[in-house]
């Protein structure tokens, strides 16, 4: 089947064949958060990789919309989130050093975040095209043919797998992919907190100012002028909510001016109470009316900036040229949503409010904690809806979400994944988005490995090369991912062996693992049986597990492993406790020991989670 997708270029299919001269396992539209991620990881497993990115940046929300103030995950440090944090850290001196605003444990300037996410992007087989777009798109039979534009000059590139890593899913009505946008209705998602009836409207978006402190100057420089139709009564809410204090403790200015404090004196305005947050229902505009909207979203922030400068008399407060434009504004708004593609899964709230009653939680690729919080105060016409009471305990995001239902060779890896309307509200979070890139990536390196579509990619494989690098599968809290037991309890409770114990927890949910806590025989033997239909004719009681009483099952249901091995291998399986055949035994033991022994993770499953029979 072939089938070409064009912006506004014709071109003869025959001479795209012809000029095909240069080839890749992976090709990325994007250079956000989520395609930097994925092209990193692609790229590290092996993948020849494009980037083709508008802007001179890498980092997307993070970087070029100048969303410079992490939100959530920080007791998760995820893989390439993680990385990347520890990269702020070496270049500003250490965590308390980028804890400079309250509203995260993370901040930093936008600028410096692009130099170190280019560092990390420094790799042979990663080729980034900046300031670059595509013109057409043409689907074969085992990839996609691209014709696009690298600084004036044509390209034309022949790929295994294309990534849709825009910040709005671009390429989802381009390449025909089916896909959501807007508010879903209760009997679309089943949702019981979702609206009766769907709607277009999407979360309002945000043109971020970051603004520097340059003391006490007779200089102009960095100041606004008064915009034209400027209204201070816009603003009047932004220090203080007119029915009380916000966030449990904002109300004086100098409060709303430090939530996004960043180092060396800058400041991150990204206000939603009576701020620069701004609607715009660019769903159902053309790429010319969204245009026009995205420079009243800027206007709308400088007349917030002119009210910060002279309203409230912060004057010292300056446009800081932390961008190289010529208006010293971000090269991008920050969309807090885009179209969300129809996938082979669906994860709506239900899944994350209780995952043990699904099986989705056993595909997780990538991990989340930040509460449904969506932004939807510029638009009257929003159904009312308090997001922000949808509890829910930190969470994982299946595979399958990133994988179309109706497309081939195509996966997504940003805020286009296949989710609710609801679940969006967590799932759009930089640390996520770094979270689902990296496992698009993963994904897509070992479909071109495998000369298999995404759909076909196991889904343990996937999560084995997300471990390998040190990426959480499982959101659980208390197990760090440099502990030598974190891959093998990853495992378990990817397996359901061991389940976590979820909590909605204020600004950052958890999800326990308790590796300390003692093990009963029966809940072993519960956990594992559907994995090792033999246990079921084990006796099993509420007693804490023993060695004594491991070896004996193994004997019985495992007769070609030899259990001398665990006193031998006891100190290098990582088991931390002491050696005796009658202590009680922990989680974190006994996850050990049944991923050496029984090795459940072993056993695939599909998209949905279900065990796949040999």
């Amino acid at each position: 089947m072939r089938r070409k997708f064009s912006l506004g270029l014709l071109l003869v299919f025959s001479l795209q064949l012809l000029l095909a001269q240069q080839q890749v396992d992976v090709f990325i539209i994007g250079g956000g958060a989520g395609g930097t991620s994925a092209a990193i990881q692609a790229a590290r497993m092996g993948s020849s990789v494009i980037i083709l990115e508008k802007s001179p940046w890498l980092g997307g929300m993070l970087t070029s919309a100048g969303v410079s103030a992490i939100d959530g995950n920080h007791e998760l440090p995820s893989g390439i989130w993680g990385e990347f944090r520890d990269a702020l850290y070496t270049h500003y001196g250490g965590p308390k050093a980028v804890a400079t605003g309250w509203v995260s444990h993370t901040l930093f300037e936008p600028s410096v975040a692009d130099r170190l996410l280019k560092k990390m992007a420094n790799l042979r087989n990663l080729k980034i095209a900046y300031n670059s777009k595509y013109y057409t798109i043409t689907e074969l039979d085992d990839g996609w043919i691209l014709v696009w534009d690298n600084n004036g000059e044509r390209q034309v590139t022949q790929t295994k797998i294309l990534i849709d890593a825009t910040e709005t899913g671009e390429l989802l009505p381009v390449l025909g992919a089916k896909f959501r946008l807007g508010m879903d209705s209760k009997e679309e998602t089943g949702e019981q907190e979702a609206p009766e009836v769907a709607n277009p409207i999407v979360q309002d978006l945000t043109y971020v100012a970051i603004l520097t402190d340059v003391g006490d100057t007779k200089s102009k420089e960095g100041l606004v002028k008064k915009p034209k139709g400027y209204d201070p009564a816009q603003f009047k809410c932004s220090c203080k909510r007119p029915e009380g204090e916000m966030f449990g403790g904002v109300s004086s200015c100098e409060q709303m001016l430090n939530y996004g404090k960043l180092p060396n004196n800058k400041y991150m305005i990204n206000w939603p109470n009576c701020g620069n947050d701004y609607y715009v229902d660019w769903g159902r505009l053309s790429d010319e009316e969204r245009e026009k909207e995205i420079k009243k979203a800027k206007a709308h922030t400088l007349k917030f900036v002119y009210y910060i400068q002279n309203d409230l008399g912060y004057k010292n407060l300056r446009l800081a040229p932390e961008f190289p434009t010529e208006d010293n504004l971000p090269f991008i708004p920050y969309d807090r949503e885009g179209r969300r593609v129809e996938g082979k899964v669906f994860l709506t709230v239900d899944h994350l409010e209780r995952p043990y009653d699904f099986n989705l939680y056993k595909t997780g690729v990538a991990v989340g904690d930040y509460p449904i919080d969506h932004h939807h105060d510029k638009n009257p016409d929003t159904p009312k809806i308090e997001f922000i009471n949808i509890k829910v305990p930190s969470y994982n995001i299946p595979m399958g979400v990133l994988i179309p239902d109706n497309v081939n060779n195509f996966i997504v890896a940003e805020k286009n994944i296949s989710v609710s309307n609801i679940v969006n509200g967590t799932t759009r979070l930089q640390p996520v988005v770094l979270g689902i890139g990296q496992a698009a990536g993963a994904l897509a390196a070992m479909a071109a490995r495998e000369a298999k579509t995404p759909s076909d990619v196991e889904v343990r494989k996937v999560q084995r090369a997300l471990l390998e690098a040190k990426a959480y599968i499982m959101p659980f809290i208390d197990v760090d991912k440099d502990d030598r037991a974190f891959t093998a309890i990853q495992k378990i409770g990817a397996t359901g062996v061991f389940n976590g114990y979820g909590i909605p927890y204020k600004w950052a949910n958890q999800t326990w693992f308790y590796p300390a806590q003692i093990v009963s025989e029966y809940e072993w033997i519960q956990g594992l049986t559907p994995f090792v239909p033999k246990l079921s004719q084990i006796p099993a009681s509420g007693k804490p597990i023993t060695l004594k009483f491991v070896k004996e099952v193994i004997r019985q249901t495992q007769p070609q492993f030899q259990v001398m091995e665990i006193n031998q291998n006891w100190n290098t399986w990582g088991i931390d406790q002491e050696l005796n055949e009658d202590a009680a035994l922990n989680r974190r033991t006994m996850s050990l020991l049944t991923n050496q022994i029984f090795d459940p993770f072993n056993i695939p499953v599909d998209l949905k989670g279900n065990t796949i029979s040999n």
